[in-house]
């Protein structure tokens, strides 16, 4: 789906754009023209490059999710980001980022939005010029780039805070239960924070690039709003990393968590061996019933009261070794 508008403090005009015709049309209208591609076909960027002139390698940029980066061309500037979400994974607490490529092409005054799916960042600035707002509109094509980029890295904020819920509520589970499940969250926030760091790192130098007024089609008044979305991207990369420690810290509590568990188990375990050993050795000895004459025969055998003896001597013995154990608080 290719939409054009061209906007001017005057007013908002709907160009037609449905042929490379009406494209370059638009494009050399003297007014800021803004050609946005939504759900975009291969027919559909291959019309536009062609329309606009626009090198093939862009466009494969976008449709094969590069690396963000900026690049500068003779008639624009290139920019590719990435539209970031935080989705539902196949199970309950697997969530996962999923991004796609948004290019952005900022001419004299034009500027182009390519994407192969929906980006609701895109889409809220387009509305705002829809609605006429007036910053936009008596603005030219590199601050409505601005707007869109600064909406793009908002998103990635919200990714964040719904990252923090995650790791706060794994931190209340993790010095309470050893279950597997846990550890499994633990993982799957640090596989996203990864992922996250992938887009954001690189994102962040391609925005230096504008911020610093290195391509020509960014005017000096915009430079400072791109400062602005860089110093974000900067604040963004930091909570990554926070995060990160955060979760490895996580991960080292529920390991220590599980081990102290085990400890617990493997210390009752021995407790109730310890106290089983003498007992064991007892009915052993007793065990073995060999005949013989005195004095090498066991006078309890035929001793009558020699069972109830040895059970209240087996007795004793774990009584001992209980209020041994208990004075050494291992029980």
């Amino acid at each position: 789906m290719i939409d054009a508008v061209c906007f001017g403090p005057d007013g908002v005009q709907r160009p037609d754009a449905d042929s490379a015709a009406a494209l370059r049309a638009a494009r050399d209208r003297s007014r800021t023209t803004w050609i946005r591609a939504t759900e975009a076909t291969d027919a559909d960027l291959s019309l536009i490059a062609e329309a606009l002139d626009l090198h093939d390698l862009t466009i494969e940029d976008v449709r094969h999710d590069a690396r963000p980066k900026t690049e500068e061309f003779d008639d624009y500037t290139f920019v590719v980001l990435k539209d970031a979400e935080l989705r539902r994974g196949e199970q309950a607490f697997r969530d996962e980022i999923d991004a796609e490529s948004v290019g952005l092409y900022v001419g004299e005054d034009w500027f182009v939005t390519v994407a192969t799916g929906t980006v609701p960042a895109v889409d809220r600035v387009w509305d705002a010029v829809a609605r006429e707002d007036p910053r936009l509109l008596a603005r030219g094509p590199d601050f409505a780039a601005y707007r869109v980029v600064d909406a793009l890295v908002g998103e990635y904020f919200d990714i964040l805070e719904r990252i923090e819920q995650g790791i706060e509520s794994i931190e209340e589970r993790v010095v309470a239960s050893t279950e597997i499940d846990v550890l499994e969250e633990i993982n799957t926030v640090r596989r996203d924070l990864l992922a996250f760091r992938k887009i954001a790192w690189p994102s962040r130098e391609a925005l230096n690039s504008l911020a610093r007024g290195e391509p020509e089609y960014v005017t000096e008044p915009t430079e400072k709003y791109f400062r602005d979305v860089s110093d974000d991207l900067f604040q963004v990369v930091d909570l990554i990393e926070t995060y990160r420690d955060l979760t490895t810290g996580t991960r080292d509590i529920y390991l220590n968590t599980l081990s102290q568990s085990t400890n617990e188990v493997m210390k009752a375990l021995t407790v109730v061996a310890t106290i089983f050993i003498p007992l064991t050795f007892v009915v052993g000895v007793y065990g073995m019933n060999f005949a013989g004459d005195a004095p090498l025969a066991m006078p309890e055998l035929e001793w009558t009261y020699g069972y109830p003896a040895a059970m209240l001597g087996m007795a004793l013995t774990v009584g001992i070794l209980v209020v041994y154990f208990r004075r050494q608080d291992w029980i």
